[in-house]
């Protein structure tokens, strides 16, 4: 059993530096949970009172049914690993992955056993006899990894391990890491800054903002279904759109009315869900992908409504085109066919899939 349980857990720092603030937080057995946030949010703070490298400020913190406030990070029986590889230069990859398991006096044969094992999962078996120098970021990671693999723990926690490689590595080593997960079904928890990362990885997401958890949920919820404001723009790339409007009647519904010559009809099934905000100054949230090219001969779709843009940068991706544009001064962009006729300074039809939008309040960053 290797359930983690945060309870109202606090970090205060010399000064009076709040870093965590009473967070809540329930990890299942077998589960990967990712932190994920931006620089300074707490994330790796959490990480690291969970692995008692730091002290809490307050509230309890709970792995395997145990309370683990005043326990010491060896007796946690958790392995963690870095952003940076901290192998040992002098050792071997076979010594460096069986060093903990020897200052806890394992039998030779066990440590071997283990550390073949681990080299079989993670294809690092042809590398036990060198030393770190002679591997590549990748490889080093992986001795890392095997190192708290072959201590068979309770609780894998990962902070930031693939922020030092390059980018086509880092998409190597997060197929990776979810295939050894797959295999070595371990209670995992695992902190970024990248949010492609935390969608492909987690089966549930933590999104934490200034110390505390604005939204916990599976990547499909979180991108689909965000809560506030923060978590819309942050889960998702290129991030989603956000326009004042003001919602409106209109031909016996509501729209959202962006300026005095685009207004957007909402949906009839979210009538009554926006109804109450009707009159009132809010943001419209909406994903690029969800602006695309409207074709002359293509009818629209229920909750499709029309707009013209003057396209300002296109971006030709190849399996896609980004086009940027203004409305009233807000920067859009619209995910179009690599097809499209887009051209900087000229008009452009096109589609608002307004069964996808959000509707967010501005004071509280609330969506509706």
């Amino acid at each position: 059993m290797a359930e983690v349980s945060c309870r109202k857990v606090v970090k205060i720092y010399d000064g009076g530096v709040q870093a965590v603030k009473g967070i809540d937080l329930d990890i299942k057995d077998h589960e990967f949970v990712v932190l994920v946030g931006p620089s300074g949010c707490g994330k790796s703070t959490t990480l690291r009172m969970i692995a008692g490298l730091e002290e809490i400020s307050d509230g309890e913190i709970w792995i395997g049914g145990d309370i683990v406030n005043d326990v010491p990070p060896r007796d946690r029986d958790i392995a963690m690993v870095f952003q940076n590889y901290a192998l040992y230069p002098h050792m071997s990859v076979f010594d460096n992955m069986a060093f903990g398991l020897k200052l806890r006096k394992f039998p030779r044969d066990e440590i071997k056993r283990r550390v073949d094992e681990a080299a079989r999962i993670l294809d690092i078996a042809p590398l036990l006899d060198r030393k770190p120098k002679a591997l590549s970021g990748g490889q080093r990671q992986r001795v890392a990894m095997g190192r708290a693999i072959v201590r068979n723990p309770k609780v894998f926690l990962f902070d930031e391990p693939l922020s030092n490689l390059d980018a086509k590595l880092r998409v190597q080593m997060r197929t990776e890491i979810k295939k050894v997960h797959q295999t070595v079904r371990t209670t995992t928890i695992y902190v970024t800054h990248d949010q492609v990362e935390a969608m492909t990885l987690a089966d549930r997401v933590v999104v934490m903002n200034q110390g505390i958890i604005e939204q916990i949920g599976s990547p499909q919820e979180l991108y689909h279904n965000p809560q506030t404001r923060f978590v819309a723009g942050f889960i998702g790339s290129p991030a989603m759109n956000f326009l004042p409007c003001r919602i409106e009647a209109a031909d016996g519904g509501i729209s959202v009315r962006l300026t005095p010559r685009i207004a957007l009809a909402v949906p009839p099934a979210r009538a009554d869900r926006y109804g109450p905000y009707k009159d009132r100054e809010m943001l419209l949230g909406i994903r690029p992908e969800h602006v695309f090219d409207r074709h002359p001969s293509e009818p629209p779709r229920p909750g499709w409504a029309p707009m013209d843009a003057l396209v300002d940068v296109v971006e030709p991706m190849g399996m896609e085109t980004m086009v940027h544009f203004f409305i009233d001064g807000t920067p859009v962009c619209a995910r179009c066919e690599p097809s499209t006729p887009a051209e900087p300074e000229k008009m452009l039809p096109l589609w608002a899939d307004m069964t996808q939008m959000h509707l967010i309040e501005p004071s509280s960053g609330r969506v509706v």
